[in-house]
């Protein structure tokens, strides 16, 4: 199959998935097309069977926004008429879905028939989606796709209930690539920070109001009175500050360090003890998976996806949002060195019936489907 990509270039949970998905298509012997404005992050090999299209934005003087959309959907059409692609699989639905859409019209007057899917991730429908001036765009995006999947039952439940919809979604949901985990070796990263074997604990984010960070820092503080410990925190977004005073104040940044955006997140999760994720939203939880995938534990709130990805009491355990004493008391059940091999080793067996492996013939037989229609 040739197949466009269409997602958002960042270290996103989105942009994360669909640059996966399409490295592994092109390995099964797909020809796989990314579209976006900038390279995708996690888009760091390039075969025979991967290419990748800029999205060039004209920056006229009587545009006070450059109009991402327009220039995304020219692309598109331009892309499938002359790379002759069986389908475009977008990620994320505004704007890509209803780029898509158009470009699929535009096409239609040109005797090309061409597909879209789209694949929903979450703020797209729970947050974004909500806003008046987004809802009727996606709205017909979604009914107007000739496929539509979601990560989550949770997201699929949220869209049917946000959205008059009258397409099928099917649920496909997030994937990892386990045997990469596997093969992490032991590095030198815990030995410099926990110097004094401290317990180590992570947070992975885009650090947006969303993902309640103050949580993890308060969560963090109660464990760091019980248990030596120390924190990082990875990522970067518009709360970083707010967050990095917040931690000044109640703990010390000598145990809480924020180390930005990282490419290669496995190599840091494989040292730690405990994840924690207290999001007010989720509707999967791609860094809990990935953690898990470490071998490592999750404390969580019980918010959208979660509790599809994390087995409470197994391999971690869910709790109230915004419950940051019962996540303190379940934190020192997983840190006990009693416990900690057994949800250790729960964690892993539960990523791996997420391996990418076992998802991409979901993806492969979804997109037979939708051609044969």
């Amino acid at each position: 199959m040739k197949i466009g990509i269409v997602c958002y270039p960042t270290f996103g949970g989105s942009g994360v998935v669909a640059t996966e998905l399409g490295k592994a298509l092109s390995e099964k012997g797909n020809i796989v097309h990314f579209i976006s404005y900038a390279q995708p992050a996690r888009l760091n090999v390039f075969s025979d069977n991967l290419y990748y299209h800029e999205v060039s934005v004209k920056n006229y003087p009587l545009f006070d926004y450059p109009p991402y959309e327009t220039s995304l959907t020219s692309k598109l059409v331009e892309i499938v008429k002359f790379e002759k692609l069986d389908l475009i699989h977008v990620h994320y639905a505004i704007p890509h879905a209803s780029s898509a859409v158009l470009a699929k019209d535009i096409l239609k007057t040109m005797d090309i028939n061409v597909p879209v899917i789209t694949t929903l991730h979450g703020t797209d429908i729970t947050l974004v989606g909500k806003d008046p001036s987004c809802k009727p765009v996606i709205n017909h995006s979604i009914n107007n796709s000739d496929g539509v999947t979601a990560v989550s039952n949770n997201l699929k439940d949220d869209t049917m209930n946000i959205f008059e919809i009258n397409n099928e979604i099917k649920v496909i949901p997030n994937f990892i690539d386990i045997q990469k985990y596997s093969s992490i070796k032991k590095n030198s990263y815990r030995s410099k920070l926990c110097q004094n074997g401290e317990k180590l604990l992570i947070h992975t984010s885009n650090f947006r109001k969303v993902k309640r960070i103050q949580d993890v820092i308060n969560v963090f503080c109660k464990i760091k009175n019980e248990i030596p410990s120390k924190l990082i925190m990875i990522g970067d977004g518009p709360e970083r500050a707010n967050i990095e005073s917040l931690a000044r104040s109640l703990c010390s940044l000598k145990d809480v360090v924020f180390i930005g955006k990282i490419p290669d997140v496995e190599n840091v999760l494989f040292n730690a003890d405990l994840f924690l994720l207290t999001s007010e939203k989720e509707s999967f939880g791609l860094s809990a998976l990935e953690a898990m995938a470490s071998s490592v534990p999750i404390i969580s709130s019980n918010a959208g996806g979660l509790p599809e990805l994390i087995e409470n009491g197994k391999s971690g355990f869910t709790c109230d949002i915004g419950d940051t004493e019962d996540m303190y008391q379940k934190s020192l059940l997983l840190l006990d060195e009693k416990k900690s091999k057994e949800f250790k080793k729960n964690a892993f067996e539960r990523a791996k019936k997420f391996d990418m492996e076992k998802i991409l013939p979901l993806y492969i037989n979804y997109y037979n489907l939708i051609l044969k229609k």
